[in-house]
């Protein structure tokens, strides 16, 4: 998600910078290329899991701390197939219904589950924000492929989710014990709402501009998860980094929307920086990742 949607959002900024950030071309289409070659790795290798531990699989679709981090899959793969569409039409268009199809049915179960019981309020995590909101993510990539009405339904049932669960997120964080410092970064997920219902859905509807009230949020949210995170270094690392990415990488895509759409310095600027800072954060979480996997085989 983070490599993918950094290409994506580069491209989206790139009339902002011209001779800067060109799409496609050297800055853009390496994150798209690293996130498709992501996905082809991770993929078959999730499916083995499947086969050979079904048990540890099924553990992650019933656990509610692990559960919403499975929407990262079809999530994903919805940010995969709007980097291919202009190389393959057709790959992209099947592998965003796939992501479709797969979104919706994750999106049903995990009501199951909760509708189930036996979740105690610290279980509640902000990667339930990847399943059940997940759908915010689709329409960049629908709307491109020419999939309005699609991009639309499942825009509406993430909006609706994202209404429920963000307070849900933010009384968990009041009322409940501070996540394990490994779970720490998963609260950069919260960047994702404010910043994609504003972006695709004043692309979805019009009249929708009142969505624009949502960037400010997105900003001032944005600052005091940087504070909240000042420490990081000495976070302990591992896969929850990557909770770092994709939602800057969101930010970024909402301050190039709002550039564009009110045009002066000042809002170039903060998508410049944006930009930055979701780059900065993907290249250091990559680098981590690729020395953390290094040493294991050492």
């Amino acid at each position: 998600m983070g490599l993918a949607g950094l290409g994506l959002t580069a491209r989206a900024a790139a009339p902002l910078f011209p001779g800067v950030v060109r799409a496609p071309a050297y800055f853009t289409e390496l994150w798209v290329a690293l996130g498709l070659a992501a996905f082809g790795v991770l993929l078959p290798a999730y499916l083995a899991k499947v086969l050979r531990y079904p048990n540890a699989a099924r553990e992650e679709f019933t656990n509610p701390i692990q559960l919403g981090f499975c929407g990262a899959l079809p999530v994903g793969m919805s940010l995969v197939a709007g980097g291919v569409a202009p190389y393959s039409f057709m790959l992209g268009n099947l592998l965003w219904w796939a992501a479709f199809g797969l979104l919706i049915a994750f999106q049903v179960w995990t009501l199951v589950r909760i509708l189930a019981g036996g979740i105690e309020l610290p279980q509640v995590n902000a990667g339930w924000l990847i399943i059940l909101v997940g759908g915010i993510v689709l329409p960049g990539p629908g709307i491109a492929l020419g999939h309005l009405e699609a991009s639309r339904f499942v825009f509406g049932i993430s909006v609706a989710a994202a209404a429920i669960l963000m307070p849900l997120l933010f009384y968990r964080a009041l009322a409940a014990p501070p996540l394990p410092e490994v779970l720490r970064p998963s609260w950069f997920i919260l960047l994702v709402p404010p910043s994609l219902i504003y972006a695709n859905g004043i692309a979805l509807f019009e009249g929708a501009e009142f969505l624009e009230l949502l960037y400010p949020f997105a900003l001032v949210l944005a600052a005091a998860l940087l504070v909240y995170a000042r420490g990081f270094p000495r976070w302990a690392f591992g896969p929850p980094w990557w909770a770092f990415t994709f939602p800057l990488d969101a930010l970024a895509y909402a301050a190039a929307r709002y550039a564009q759409d009110h045009p002066s310095t000042l809002w170039k600027t903060l998508a410049g920086a944006a930009l930055l800072l979701a780059t900065l954060a993907v290249v250091m979480v990559l680098w981590r990742t690729l020395r953390s996997a290094a040493s294991r085989r050492g």
